[in-house]
C-alpha cells in the first residue's frame, strides 16, 4: 500500500484499522466482563471461595492486557511492514523481564497482585514503545473510520482467520490453568512459576530471529523468490536447532538450582522448588519448538495463508484438550506442562512442513506479487 498509493493511502488504512481494532477490543472486554460469573467457575473448578475471590480480583486486573495488545498487535504489524524489525522484535522482553524483576524485588512482599499490576504495566510499556516508534516515523496514531475500501477488505481476509488463530491459541493456555485448577493447592502457581523463563528465552528468541530473518523474507516474498525464501529457511533452521538444543539442555540440566536461586525464600519452600524446577523442565522443552515455529508463521504469514494457521492452531487446540487430560491423570501438573511441550512438537512439525511445501519453486505471476506488494511485504 505505502509503495504503491503513497504515505497518505497507507495513514487512512492504518487509521481504518486502528479504528477498527479499537471496536472489536472494546466488545471483547465487554463481552468478558459479563462472562465472569461463568468464566471462572469453568477454570477455577478447584479453588476454594477464597481463591476464587483472589482469582476474579485478577481477572479484573488483567482485563486492560487485552487493550495494550491489541493495539500492539496492530502497531507492530505497521512496523514490520516498514521495515522496522528491531523494535517490534525487542518488545516482547519487556513484560517478562519486568515479571522476573518483581519477582526477585518485592514479589514476598506484594504478593500475586504485584506480578498481574507488573503484567499490565509491561504489555503497557510495550505498545508505549511500539507506538513512539511510529510516531517517530511519521505516522499517526488517531484512529480515524474511512469507510469499507478495497484495502481494508484485502486486510480483512487476512486478518479475520489471524485474529482467530490467535483466540484459539490463547485458549491452549486457559485450557492448562484449567486443568491445573482442577488439581491441589498450588498447581496454578507452579505451573505459572514454571513457565516464567520458557516465557524470558523466547522472548530473547524471538528478537533473535525476527531482527535477523524478517528483512530477508520481506525483500524476497516481494520479488517471489521462494527459492531463496527456502535456502533460508533451511539455514535458519539449523542455526536455531545448533543454538537452541544444547541451551536448552543446559538449562533443563540446572533448573532446580535456578528456580532455588530465584525463587527459593519466604514461603516458598523446598518442596514448592522441586514442583516447580520439573515445571520448568517440561516447559523448557518448547523453546527451539517455539522459536522454529515463530520462524515458519512468519514465512507463511507473509504468503498470505494464514488460513493454514487457522488449521494448525485447531488441531493444537484438539490436541491440547487430549493430551491434557491424559497426561493429567498421570503426572499430575507436571502433565499439563508436558501436554503443551508435546502438543508444539506436533504443531512445530506441522508448521515446517507448510512452509517447505508453500516455498516450493513455482512460476510466479504478476498477479501474485502484485497482491504480495498490496499485503505490505
Amino acid at each position: 500500500m505505502l509503495q504503491q498509493e503513497g504515505q497518505a493511502a497507507a495513514q487512512r488504512l492504518f487509521s481504518t484499522v486502528m479504528a477498527s481494532s479499537i471496536v472489536l477490543v472494546i466488545a471483547a472486554s465487554v463481552l468478558l466482563t459479563l462472562l465472569v460469573a461463568y468464566v471462572l467457575p469453568l477454570l477455577a473448578s478447584g479453588f476454594d471461595p477464597d481463591k476464587l475471590a483472589l482469582t476474579r480480583q485478577l481477572y479484573f486486573v488483567l482485563l486492560p492486557t487485552l487493550l495494550c495488545c491489541g493495539f500492539a498487535t496492530v502497531w507492530r504489524a505497521v512496523l514490520n511492514a516498514s521495515d522496522r524489525f528491531a523494535l517490534a522484535a525487542v518488545t516482547p522482553i519487556v513484560t517478562p523481564l519486568l515479571a522476573m524483576l518483581l519477582l526477585l524485588g518485592v514479589g514476598n512482599r506484594g504478593g500475586i497482585l504485584i506480578l498481574a499490576i507488573g503484567t499490565v504495566v509491561g504489555l503497557a510499556l510495550e505498545a508505549g514503545l511500539l507506538g513512539w516508534g511510529l510516531i517517530r516515523q511519521g505516522v499517526s496514531l488517531m484512529p480515524w473510520w474511512y469507510g469499507v475500501t478495497p484495502a481494508l477488505k484485502q486486510v480483512s481476509r487476512q486478518y479475520a482467520p489471524a485474529v482467530t488463530a490467535s483466540f484459539l491459541m490463547g485458549s491452549t493456555a486457559l485450557i492448562a490453568q484449567s486443568m491445573a485448577a482442577t488439581l491441589g493447592p498450588g498447581s496454578v502457581s507452579a505451573l505459572s512459576y514454571g513457565s516464567k523463563a520458557t516465557t524470558l528465552l523466547l522472548g530473547i528468541g524471538s528478537v533473535a530471529v525476527s531482527t535477523a530473518v524478517l528483512p530477508h523474507f520481506s525483500r524476497m516474498v516481494a520479488v517471489g523468490d521462494l527459492a531463496g525464501v527456502r535456502h533460508t529457511l533451511k539455514t535458519y533452521t539449523r542455526l536455531i536447532v545448533l543454538v537452541a538444543l544444547p541451551l536448552t539442555a543446559i538449562l533443563i540440566y540446572y533448573s532446580e538450582p535456578l528456580v532455588r536461586l530465584l525463587l527459593q525464600r519466604g514461603a516458598f519452600t523446598e518442596a514448592d522448588t522441586n514442583l516447580v524446577s520439573q515445571v520448568q523442565a517440561i516447559y523448557l522443552l518448547q523453546v527451539p519448538l517455539i522459536v522454529l515455529s515463530i520462524l515458519f508463521v512468519r514465512v507463511i504469514s507473509s504468503l498470505k495463508a494464514n488460513h493454514l494457521l487457522l488449521w494448525g492452531t485447531i488441531i493444537n487446540l484438539i490436541l491440547c484438550v487430549i493430551f491434557n487430560y491424559i497426561f493429567l491423570q498421570w503426572f499430575q501438573v507436571v502433565g499439563v506442562a508436558l501436554a503443551i511441550s508435546i502438543m508444539y512438537l506436533i504443531s512445530t512439525c506441522y508448521l515446517i512442513y507448510v512452509g517447505m511445501r508453500l516455498t516450493k519453486p513455482q512460476p510466479v505471476n504478476k498477479e501474485t506479487l502484485r497482491g504480495w506488494a498490496d499485503y505490505g511485504v
